[in-house]
């Protein structure tokens, strides 16, 4: 057994969900069995497809930038996460990022080893919630 090394290159994709993605650690890029590790940024002003990780848990660690994170099964719920937070999201929880001003760097880890498979993207906005993007007020219940 070995250990791979993966350098930052220009190469990468933009994820179904939204965001870039460079290619981390994944069964694809390294034979790993049951980790994905990735570097994802998106852009100001934009918000991510709602959707889930079917059947697994995902880790995110806030590098640069700072947005909301909708999430609950009518992405009823929403967190400001700002560089240096992290956020577990369950398995199969809906979830969704949105931007402001910032474009935002995270480190996203998750126990599917595949790159994109499990993420089911969700035919459903914010049920009964307006979508305020300046707001940066902490945590909300709606």
């Amino acid at each position: 057994m070995e250990c791979t090394v993966l350098r930052k290159s220009s190469a990468g994709y933009r994820g179904k969900q939204g965001g870039y993605f460079f290619q981390g650690i994944s069964a694809e890029s390294c034979g790993s069995q049951r980790l994905c590790l990735h570097v994802v940024t998106v852009p100001p002003h934009t918000q991510g497809a709602p959707h889930v990780h079917a059947g697994h848990e995902s880790g995110i660690y806030v590098v640069r930038g700072t947005h909301t994170i909708r999430y609950g099964h009518a992405l009823e719920f929403s967190q400001v996460l700002r560089a240096g937070d992290m956020v577990y999201i369950p398995a199969d929880v809906p979830h969704m990022p949105v931007t402001t001003e910032d474009e935002v760097v995270a480190i996203v880890a998750r126990t599917d080893p595949h790159e994109q498979e499990s993420v089911h993207l969700l035919d459903r906005e914010p049920s009964g919630v307006e979508l305020v993007l300046s707001d940066l007020t902490g945590a909300v219940r709606s």
